[in-house]
């Protein structure tokens, strides 16, 4: 695979310091059972990276210790996780937000069957990879048969009352573009996939539009097919002052499945720890009492993928 971080590390992208801490993202491991060319994180079924009880308790301890409002899981598929649930639950009891990464496949799993309903039962907010409404462009991106598994998945919560109004168990889609462009307009993409999953009986509350990040696996892919330069020009040529306000890693930091921590998911997966003072590769159990609001957050030229156009973070279009 080929490396993309050398090709970015020289960057000119405006600095940025963290804001109040209020969301921990939390990588479970690397295993999914899917494995998809646009991935960030170059999951897949082989991978066999995965968080164990004791980092699972850090994480516990360091949402109590720093009064943390939101815990965000991926991964891979973070239910994969053995210690999923146990995560989750702990993290409801002290009154913390859980948001799952899920790519809806993952709920018609062998073991997981009763998945969609323990999200429910304790109010997580499912954001749903769904990358297209079409049935062709889903299965070209991630395999055939994801798409009818996919929306299965999402009758599947549906039924538990996640979309609906009054519910409070939300469902958020997200789509990313198949190659290198940036993604349309959220709020007009929005409008067609809701009438386009309507004709299906599916509903959801908001569609997130996100970027396409060039590192791990869709970075070399962009490498062989001779598109990296490209891209990057696009994403630089697209860059908004504006939404640098607003970019997830002034409120959030990344912890990766062994612990150490990174100012976003990105930086974590191009191996860029968050830079402290007196710790080169910072473990979520040495900065209990740590103040992050402040500190410099280490940028590259990927960052642009977040500030390009309407603006890509973990939360959708910033602008």
């Amino acid at each position: 695979m080929h490396a993309t971080l050398p090709l970015m590390i020289e960057s000119d992208f405006p600095p940025l310091e963290r804001e109040k801490l209020t969301t921990l993202q939390v990588n479970l491991g690397y295993r999914c059972n899917q494995q998809c060319q646009h991935c960030h994180v170059d999951a897949g079924p082989k991978r066999r990276e995965e968080m164990n009880h004791e980092t699972i308790d850090d994480v516990i301890a360091f949402m109590s210790r720093q009064q943390i409002s939101t815990l965000d899981l991926t991964g891979g598929a973070p239910e994969l996780n053995k210690h999923f649930r146990y995560l989750v639950e702990q993290a409801v009891a002290l009154g913390v937000h859980v948001m799952d990464r899920c790519n809806l496949t993952i709920l018609s799993e062998p073991d997981q069957e009763e998945l969609a309903e323990f999200l429910a039962e304790n109010g997580v907010e499912v954001f749903a990879s769904m990358p297209c409404y079409l049935e062709e462009n889903v299965n070209r991106q991630r395999g055939k048969g994801v798409y009818q598994s996919s929306i299965n998945g999402l009758k599947m919560l549906n039924e538990l009352g996640y979309g609906k109004p009054g519910s409070g168990l939300e469902l958020n889609l997200v789509y990313n573009p198949t190659g290198p462009s940036l993604p349309p307009a959220q709020q007009q993409l929005e409008i067609d996939y809701k009438a386009r999953m309507g004709e299906l009986g599916i509903v959801f509350n908001q569609l997130l539009t996100l970027s396409n990040m060039p590192i791990k696996r869709f970075g070399s892919m962009l490498i062989s097919k001779g598109q990296f330069d490209e891209y990057m020009d696009l994403l630089r040529q697209s860059h908004q002052d504006s939404n640098l306000a607003t970019v997830m890693c002034r409120n959030l930091i990344s912890v990766d499945w062994q612990g150490h921590v990174y100012d976003c998911d990105f930086n974590q997966m191009l191996d860029m720890p968050m830079l402290l003072a007196e710790k080169h590769r910072p473990h979520l159990s040495e900065l209990m009492d740590t103040v992050f609001t402040g500190c410099s957050i280490d940028v590259a030229d990927h960052c642009y993928g977040c500030t390009a156009g309407q603006g890509s973070s973990c939360s959708g279009a910033l602008s």
